[in-house]
């Protein structure tokens, strides 16, 4: 769909050439997005400066192409005139000659696009049963006792793993499964061959292997058949299959992917000279633990020897030891007695110095009694005029004393003390308590 609003001068009249190209090349690039294009190629030419120009064709049209260096050096294949191919290109216009043509950014055999279509549904769909997860890959052996190559035999890849394999470590067996790697049974072949290693239980390592191609030469290894073989596999696969830019299914399953055969076959052998400086830096260390521990027993019979005494030498030294302790127990003894001796004289003088005077404690004795008898008399006396007084305070203090002096108290029949007219009322028996004796009487009359 073209915009009106590309044309700079929409209302010119007179158009030059270049104008008129420059304004159609901005239309074409415009309206058409980067695209996919097939055909066949035709009347193709390289030019010295590594651009490459050609027809693309099919039985009604045909188109002029071109693909310049820094794009097609990137292509591992030639293509020739005939070939087919899908092609993802820019339209465009060459302004100079007012050509139509397109502009190549990727160049790929025809019906690729169907297979990368495949191997990118395949890879998805192996990927979320999890056939792709590093917990499920198995640990390679360090030191292997069997190798297994899976390959089509006579094949330059077969040599290369065989060559790395004798150079690294020519004492390891190696048991060759043929099987084919390019064609329509490959890939069963190859499912077929894996099965039977398992089954022969005969190596501890596998190698899948094949030199490079194309897409569609490596396609065996992207087959599903082949790649649940390797997932089944209870025996650990390396995969060197094309070159190290070669990516397949059969890489993603494998435990281990090399990018050639040459180095898969190093990753499943040790190097023969790392083995052998290996063993020696061990026997160097073994050499130097050995030679530590001799000098620690030479350390330890010296010490041994200079702690060994002769039995009279020994005796001696006892009887030394023993004469100097009898005379630390003399001196002990003596200096005990000593001290008991001076502890009993100071006993001594205290007793003597704590003595009592007899007369003069009898004396002062007889002054305390004296003393004593004062006192007593003096405290009973005093005690004999405080009582006279409590009683005197007492006498004053009893009721009846009142009532003496011409005082009577009235008594309810209930036995309260009347101190209220308001208690008794006319008619009531009241009991007066005299000094003397008592009596009852009822009442006539009550005033407030």
């Amino acid at each position: 769909m073209i915009n009106n609003d590309l044309f700079l001068e929409p209302q010119k009249v007179l158009w030059r050439v270049n104008e008129l190209n420059k304004n159609a090349r901005v239309i074409l690039e415009q309206a058409f997005p980067l695209l996919w294009v097939s055909g066949e190629i035709s009347n193709l030419k390289r030019y010295p400066s590594g651009h490459w120009y050609f027809l693309l064709k099919d039985q009604d049209a045909q188109v002029r192409c071109v693909m310049f260096r820094h794009r097609n050096m990137y292509l591992d294949w030639t293509p020739q005139d005939g070939t087919k191919v899908e092609a993802q290109a820019l339209v465009t216009l060459y302004e100079a000659r007012g050509e139509f043509q397109l502009t190549i950014e990727q160049l790929r055999h025809a019906g690729l696009g169907v297979l990368f279509a495949a191997f990118e549904q395949l890879k998805n769909k192996l990927r979320q049963e999890g056939l792709f997860d590093q917990q499920h890959k198995r640990t390679l052996p360090i030191y292997p006792q069997q190798i297994g190559v899976i390959t089509s035999p006579n094949t330059a890849a077969l040599r290369d793993v065989l060559t790395t394999l004798k150079r690294r470590y020519p004492s390891i067996p190696v048991i060759i499964y043929p099987a084919p790697v390019q064609g329509k049974i490959a890939a069963t072949a190859i499912a077929a061959a894996i099965q039977t290693a398992i089954q022969r239980h005969e190596c501890d390592l596998l190698i899948l292997c094949r030199g490079g191609g194309s897409i569609e030469d490596l396609w065996a290894f992207n087959e599903e058949i082949v790649a649940r073989a390797m997932a089944a596999s209870p025996i650990p696969i390396i995969t060197g299959i094309g070159h190290e830019t070669d990516f397949t299914i059969a890489d993603f399953v494998a435990d281990v992917r090399a990018p050639t055969p040459t180095g898969a076959a190093q990753l499943a052998a040790p190097d023969r000279q790392d083995i052998f400086h290996h063993l020696l830096a061990w026997q160097h260390r073994l050499q130097q633990a050995i030679q530590r521990k001799i000098e620690h027993y030479m350390q330890s019979v010296d010490l041994l020897t200079h702690r060994l005494i002769h039995p009279g030498e020994k005796m001696h030294f006892q009887l030394n030891h023993l004469s100097q302790l009898h005379h630390r127990l003399q001196q002990a003894w003596s200096k005990q007695l000593e001290t008991y001796q001076w502890q009993l004289e100071t006993y001594k003088q205290s007793l003597l110095s704590t003595q009592p005077d007899l007369v003069t404690r009898k004396k002062y004795q007889q002054e305390l009694a004296i003393r004593l008898q004062h006192t007593m008399a003096h405290r009973l006396e005093n005690l004999h005029h405080y009582l006279i007084q409590q009683q005197q305070h007492l006498t004053h203090l009893d009721p009846k004393a009142v009532l003496a002096r011409g005082y009577s108290i009235a008594y309810t029949a209930r036995g309260e003390v009347v101190q209220d007219s308001q208690q008794i009322q006319t008619g009531d028996n009241v009991q007066i308590m005299f000094a003397k004796g008592s009596a009852t009487a009822n009442i006539t009359q009550t005033n407030k």
